[in-house]
Formats: C-alpha cells, structure tokens, sequence
C-alpha cells in the first residue's frame, strides 16, 4: 500500500508532511498543493476567508482521489469539518507556547510605547493587548522567514509566533523568550499536526493510526470539543484559544482545559472529558452575557 500524502507547499508543511511519511509502517509520497491562504499573503486571512483556505483545496484533492490524507497544522484546521472527512490521527504534540522574536533579543516588557508588534491571530492580539496595552498590535502575514525578514527589516519591533514551527524548522535559536500559558492561552490545536481523510476510506484510516499518539489525541479532541460547543457562531475573527492537558493518574485521565474567548477566561477539571468541555464552555457563555 502506497499512501499519497497532500501538503501545502511551505517549508513547515513539507517539513510536517515528511514526518507522517517518515513515521507511516508503508510507501508514501509526498504530493505538494498550493492554497489560496498560500496564494494571496498580501492581505489578511479574514479578508479573504479565514485560515480554513488553507485546507480547501487540500480537502478537494482528497475528494477527487488525487491524494489518501492531507497533512494539516491543526491549529488552521476549522472546528467543524464537512461530515465526509474525518481526522484520523494526530502527532505528538511539540511544545504548544507561543514565542517571543525581536531581532536584536529585547524583552517585550522593554519595548517602548507604541512600539509595533506583528501577529496574523485575533487572540494572540487580544492576549498581547490586555498585557501590553502601551503597544501598537499590527496584522503580519507571510511565512516564518518572510515574518521574521519584516522584524529585522524594522517593519516590526518584533512578532509573535508558535514555538513549534520555529523548532520544526531548525529556528528555535531565533526566539527571545517564551510566553507563559497562562499569560497567552495557544489556539486549539497549536504544536499537534493532524492527518485528514475521507471517512469511507477504512484501509486509509486504520493506516493512520500507526502513527496516532494517544494523549495528543485526546488534548486535541478537548481543545476541538470546546470551540465545537460554539457551532458555526466562530468565524475568523474570533478571540478564541483553548488549551487541554491530559494526565495518566493511576490508571484514570485526568483532563484539564483552559479557554480564552474575547476577554474572558474559563477553566475546569476532572475525570470527564465531556464534562470538562462542558464546565468550560458554559463558563465562558456565562461570563459573555454578565458583560454584556
């Protein structure tokens, strides 16, 4: 069995893609697809349909046979995917924290009021705001080098990006410093790639799962669990972050989900999952209509 693996064409989604080939037990190849989110990066991704362009075309190649799976950040994966696709295995989670860059390594508190910062995600601005409201938010679109090329062009102070994609490119040594998860809850999904294919395709599917990892399954399936709780209510411009993790204690799981919706926070525990999302969600809803 020979598994075509479809990819954005960026150097982080090859890199990703090439880690599923490498971790498949068979044959694979590795089938590149340029995205509209790819195409157009000259304006931001609300303007043009939000971070779901980046897997459109990818799920009409699955459609139309030309690839088995499409390797996906699950970060840009919507929360509610149409019914004949299935998500059918996640990575090991790499470290889910957002990262701090400034070109000449200046601590973010340092910066000057009104000093610019560039990030693409309506909740990192929302985050970075309530932290720092002294500083200016500004959209950045682009790659990691393009973004990272604008910092040191002066275009930025300095920007905000996931640790994990500047560890998967061999770019940690470029970051200043770490945000808490406390202080900036990650986007569901942030630092686990996902693997997507059609749901009737059983030989495809069971292949997939060779290379799932259990407990980054089960965060994954949490942090979805609450934005999914939202129904079609999110768009591309929601502030929303949700953050689980997911203990062994003596035999039971323990689940423990942060979440973040435009300025209100929300946390639960417990043995759960369901519960969990529901404790979380519910929360959140209740302190949305005491502001309101």
């Amino acid at each position: 069995m020979k598994i075509r693996i479809g990819t954005r064409g960026s150097q982080l989604a090859l890199w990703q893609a090439n880690e599923v080939a490498r971790l498949l037990p068979c044959a694979s190849e590795i089938v590149p697809i340029r995205t509209t989110g790819d195409k157009r990066q000259n304006v931001s991704l609300a303007a043009i349909g939000g971070k779901g362009l980046f897997i459109k075309e990818l799920e009409e190649a699955l459609e139309r046979g030309e690839i088995d799976v499409a390797v996906h950040s699950l970060k840009d994966v919507p929360s509610i995917i149409p019914e004949q696709f299935e998500l059918a295995a996640f990575l090991e989670r790499a470290d889910p924290r957002d990262a701090w860059v400034h070109p000449a390594r200046t601590a973010i508190e340092a910066l000057p009021a009104g000093a610019v910062i560039g990030t693409s995600a309506p909740r990192r601005r929302a985050q970075l705001h309530a932290l720092f409201p002294h500083l200016r938010i500004e959209d950045i679109r682009g790659n990691v080098d393009t973004r990272i090329n604008k910092a040191r062009a002066g275009q930025y102070a300095g920007i905000v990006l996931a640790s994990a994609g500047l560890t998967r490119l061999g770019r940690a040594n470029e970051i200043t410093s770490f945000f808490s998860i406390d202080d900036m809850l990650p986007a569901a999904g942030q630092g686990i790639v996902a693997i997507e294919c059609l749901r009737d395709n059983a030989a495809v599917r069971d292949a997939m799962r060779h290379v799932n990892h259990a407990p980054s399954e089960a965060a994954a399936l949490c942090e979805r669990g609450v934005l999914q709780k939202f129904g079609e209510r999110l768009d591309c411009y929601s502030e929303v972050a949700v953050h689980a993790t997911v203990e062994d204690r003596q035999s039971c799981l323990s689940f423990h989900i942060r979440a973040f919706f435009h300025g209100t926070r929300a946390s639960a525990e417990g043995s759960d999952a369901a519960a969990v999302i529901d404790a979380v969600y519910e929360e959140l809803e209740c302190q949305a209509r005491s502001i309101s």
